[in-house]
């Protein structure tokens, strides 16, 4: 930050209201591990020499970060820096005084995140912080998936939709698109992540959904399996997953309120894609490929994560402040 400030900051400092956008990134600035992410980062980003000199490692990183939860593309990022006071200090930023980075700059960081796929890396860092804190709960493993929506038309330089994108049934309505499958613990918190195209069985992705210290497994119908539940129950888990009936053999009475209470706690595992999807937009693809959205996928479910105990990670009694 800026020693000296402009006049209009100051002006903007001697509010006296403290703004949702400000409180939101006043908290996620204090459970944001900022120390271990950017040491991953680190050995990948350029080092100062005689040409022009990098921004600063972690200005680039808030930035980014803010593109995650107000769903910015490169140009609109670099566009809020300008437009808004809370991002700004947020970054770091001060106008007048500091090299606010342009779209080419912000683009380049974001590449170097998907080329060293560290986008997981930061997924995992934080997944074992939380773990550390015993935030993250062993006992069970909720899975879920959903879709991502993509563009279905051709109107574009290729003349093709995406390749990497393949179109599913869902009920009565049809989606292009990907999926995203996730692996949470009995509380909602994100501990596995997978990607694939849409029409791909959401069965297929179990395995890599759990960590292999659960007793508990919870799911919705397009999980269950007869096959895995007496394998799950031979060693001694118990199998959570809402029971699927067939049009010959209905479920009873009694099965159907065995699934509600299951649905009770599966509930849980929809807390992240309500985060990520319904409050920071990541409703549909920015991208085409998959790869490219996959690792979008692990910043913001990293910073779901973040976002859904964030009460137990700040310091009793804190509370954003005006300067």
């Amino acid at each position: 930050m800026a020693k000296q400030r402009t006049f209009a900051s100051l002006a903007w400092s001697s509010k006296g209201k403290v703004t949702r956008r400000e409180r939101f990134l006043a908290e996620m600035d204090q459970v944001i591990p900022w120390r271990p992410l950017l040491a991953l980062i680190a050995p990948h980003y350029p080092k100062a020499g005689r040409g022009r000199q990098p921004l600063g490692l972690e200005k680039m990183l808030r930035i980014y970060f803010v593109q995650q939860w107000f769903n910015l593309s490169d140009p609109q990022a670099e566009d809020a820096l300008y437009d808004s006071e809370s991002i700004r200090r947020f970054v770091g930023v001060e106008l007048g005084d500091d090299v606010v980075p342009d779209e080419t700059t912000i683009l380049r960081f974001r590449h170097l995140l998907e080329r060293h796929q560290l986008t997981a890396a930061l997924f995992a860092a934080i997944r074992d912080l939380l773990s550390e804190k015993r935030l993250l709960v062993k006992a069970g493993t909720i899975v879920d998936a959903t879709i991502i929506a993509a563009p279905s038309s051709t109107k574009n330089a290729a003349q093709a939709r995406d390749p990497e994108m393949r179109q599913t049934r869902k009920g009565h309505q049809w989606y292009f698109g990907m999926k995203l499958h996730i692996g949470t613990d009995p509380r909602g918190v994100v501990h596995r992540l997978t990607a694939t195209d849409a029409a791909t069985a959401d069965i297929t992705q179990l395995p890599a959904l759990l960590h292999g210290q659960e007793r508990d497994l919870y799911g919705d119908r397009a999980y269950w399996s007869e096959d895995h539940r007496a394998q799950w129950r031979a060693s001694g888990g118990r199998y959570r997953v809402n029971r699927r009936g067939t049009t010959k053999h209905p479920l009873t009475r009694r099965q159907r309120a065995v699934n509600r209470r299951r649905s009770q706690v599966r509930a849980r595992g929809e807390h992240a894609f309500h985060v990520v999807k319904r409050l920071w937009g990541f409703v549909k693809v920015r991208y085409r490929g998959l790869a490219k959205n996959t690792a979008r996928a692990f910043t913001m479910f990293g910073l779901a994560n973040l976002y859904l105990v964030r009460r137990r990670l700040m310091p009793p009694g804190w509370e954003p402040c005006l300067t």
